[in-house]
């Protein structure tokens, strides 16, 4: 003897329902992931900039200075042949960070921002200096100044 099964299949309408579904939580999900991406990457700065700017600090302790604009952050890496010359160099890093968006960070020493000190930041992702997206201001006053990366 055999037993007949009704046997039904999902209609149209409900499997596009279900993927219509899926395709929203998918994309909640990949527009939290983005925002997440965006924050590692501001947080990637604000900690290349305090290294960048703990280097610099012991450059100015070891030559009562800071490097000059002419300079730039390469005074960290190799020893500047032009003036103010450091009496005592060493070199603080064998290669300068990058920002996240593949950029050199930007020294300015007088600072246009910050004209008691030097400036140092990132240019941001659309990567053109003084722009509204630059990411990470770091300055200092002077000589054992009290300094604070803020973002812009």
């Amino acid at each position: 003897m055999r037993t007949t099964r009704k046997q039904r299949g999902f209609t149209l309408l409900e499997i596009m329902l279900v993927v219509s579904i899926i395709v929203i939580i998918l994309g909640v999900a990949i527009s939290k992931l983005g925002n997440t991406t965006g924050i590692a990457k501001s947080m990637r700065v604000q900690a290349d900039i305090q290294a960048i700017k703990t280097q610099l600090q012991l450059y100015e302790s070891m030559n009562g200075f800071y490097p000059s604009t002419e300079q730039g952050l390469q005074a960290l890496v190799a020893q500047p042949q032009n003036d103010p010359r450091p009496t005592r160099w060493y070199q603080l890093f064998t290669d300068l960070p990058k920002d996240p968006w593949g950029s050199n960070y930007i020294y300015r020493n007088p600072g246009q921002k910050n004209s008691g000190g030097y400036d140092l930041y990132s240019a941001g992702p659309d990567r053109q200096p003084d722009t509204g997206d630059d990411d990470c201001q770091g300055s200092a006053e002077s000589s054992h100044a009290h300094e604070a990366a803020r973002p812009l």
